[in-house]
């Protein structure tokens, strides 16, 4: 009796099961929204890696700023800031290091545009990979398989919900990595329309472009977070 109690528990938990996965708030079917959430995953990896090269170029150029200080020479200090400042902009012309991301129409949803902004870092070419090994191609697809199982022993919603999570995260950290990219890019332009100045007033305007980073919200909101 025990086994046939198993039975019915197992054809119940299938039914509701079947009933679950029928139909998703987004009409999406259990492949779409499985794909949705490999997709979320793969561009969250690629994400975190654009945001903390960011992230670490702007604590890094206000590290060495600070200890720029101690130099009393106006001239080897100014060499100093240049250097430090072109360390961070050379981000800009290695079109890899940070991918763009587009704006966020009025009317779009955060899904759309997160979707939208998944699209366009899927294309953006990566880096610095190279050839993969086989071993490293066979541990990706070990992992994959993971993945996948733990997505097919949920129903439709869980996974559904996971997305939506998924989703809202990443739009957080599209938010706060664009406010950092939008940084380093107007620090570019401010660096090389400077070129034209002498060494005075130059000099003060270079402090003012890496002390306009500091005190900027982008980069204050940021700049404190204890890397994992």
């Amino acid at each position: 009796s025990t086994n046939l109690v198993g039975k019915f528990t197992q054809s119940v938990r299938r039914i509701v099961q079947d009933v679950k996965d029928e139909g998703t708030s987004s009409g999406q079917t259990k492949e779409e929204v499985i794909e949705t959430n490999e997709r979320l995953r793969g561009v969250r990896v690629r994400l975190d890696e654009n945001y903390d090269t960011a992230k670490k170029a702007l604590v890094t150029l206000m590290a060495r700023y600070s200890e720029s200080k101690s130099q009393r020479n106006v001239f080897t200090r100014y060499a100093l800031l240049k250097a430090m400042i072109k360390d961070v902009i050379r981000l800009e012309t290695q079109y890899w290091s940070l991918v763009e991301i587009p704006r966020q129409e009025k009317a779009e949803t955060v899904p759309a545009f997160v979707l939208r902004a998944c699209a366009i870092m899927e294309k953006t070419q990566k880096s610095g990979e190279g050839v993969k090994t086989s071993a490293k191609l066979a541990e990706e697809a070990a992992d994959k398989r993971e993945r996948i199982e733990r997505l097919n022993d949920m129903t439709t919603i869980q996974i559904e919900t996971e997305n939506t999570q998924m989703t809202n995260d990443l739009y957080r950290l599209l938010k706060k990595y664009t406010g950092l990219r939008n940084l380093i890019r107007e620090l570019k332009s401010d660096y090389v329309s400077s070129k034209v100045y002498p060494i005075f007033p130059r000099y003060t305007m270079l402090k003012d472009m890496i002390k306009d980073i500091m005190h900027d919200p982008d980069y204050m909101e940021v700049c404190h977070e204890v890397d994992p």
